[in-house]
């Protein structure tokens, strides 16, 4: 799979056959330089004032999806998950009616797609930092589509569209990828790793050397996960907005919306767990916490 390396593209006035092809058998394409460094520096502005409403008001879920909190750097409270997080941002959800975002519809063809602002988890801030205290430093193989089992729905194509707010090359871990499984089998789609829980490398599994202002597009059946950085405090920070791009029947949340069943399960806590002892490690021994790898594990990276 090292060849994916050519396949990495900036996005014109559409979509050519080219990407559509990549899309296609790959389930994952890459858009450098989607947007420009100023508005991301405008779109973290946003992000800063949104989080700060949300902390003084004391929010706990939006439109029913629990927020994740974790202590930054500083060791104060911050926002690690917001979900629906336009909500709170009339540019960021100026953003989301972009048209260049609208035309991404098109690699679910012969499916209808629509930027799903509202449904889902809508517009999703990740805030990954690898620090004894945040809650978010990696996240187990998955795929997104049990997500639709818990809803009581079938299994329907949607794309999560991930818009990177700080450059993260491959060495410093973030979003990996077994490309070419969304067009697996339903077994394999539910049964080829177990959810959250795996989080160890695989052989063919992709990475990305990402600037801030990419954009990454993959498949919602594709396996993926999020590798923990090697590094730690600010050196390890990952921000991530995340816009679904959904199929079928419009269901919108609302504030009174019911938290999901998959929210409610215990893998978090598991994991908590696990760093705590990791983090007893590090302090009792003087050594570096399990898991964590100082080179990369894979060398099959996406590049410019």
């Amino acid at each position: 799979m090292s060849n994916i390396n050519n396949y990495v593209f900036h996005f014109g006035q559409e979509l050519t056959p080219e990407q559509k092809t990549v899309f296609q058998k790959y389930g994952v394409i890459q858009f450098k330089n989607f947007v420009d460094k100023a508005t991301v520096q405008q779109f973290l502005s946003e992000i800063q004032q949104v989080e700060e409403y949300l902390l003084a008001s004391g929010i706990q879920k939006v439109n029913g999806i629990p927020l994740k909190f974790g202590l930054n750097t500083d060791g104060k409270k911050f926002i690690q998950r917001i979900a629906f997080t336009s909500q709170y941002s009339k540019v960021l959800s100026a953003f989301l009616k972009e048209e260049r975002l609208a035309q991404l519809a098109a690699l679910l063809h012969p499916y209808e797609g629509r930027v799903g602002e509202n449904e889902k988890d809508g517009l999703v801030l990740n805030h990954y930092v690898n620090t004894p205290d945040s809650e978010y430093k990696q996240l187990g193989w998955h795929t997104d589509s049990p997500r639709d089992i818990f809803l009581g729905s079938r299994i329907m194509p949607m794309l999560n569209v991930g818009l990177h707010l700080d450059d993260y090359a491959f060495a410093k871990g973030g979003l990996r990828v077994l490309a070419g499984t969304h067009n697996q089998g339903l077994f394999k789609l539910l049964f080829r790793k177990k959810y959250f829980v795996d989080n160890d490398p695989d052989p063919k599994e992709i990475g990305f050397n990402i600037e801030a202002g990419d954009l990454t597009v993959h498949d919602g059946r594709l396996w993926h996960r999020v590798q923990r950085s090697p590094f730690f405090g600010e050196e390890s920070r990952r921000r991530v907005m995340y816009i679904p791009i959904v199929t079928g029947a419009y269901k919108p949340k609302h504030a009174n919306s019911p938290t999901p069943f998959y929210h409610k399960l215990a893998l978090p806590k598991l994991e908590q767990y696990r760093e705590a002892l990791r983090w007893s490690n590090v302090k009792r021994k003087g050594l570096k916490p399990a898991g964590i790898q100082s080179t990369p594990l894979v060398s099959n990276t996406i590049n410019q």
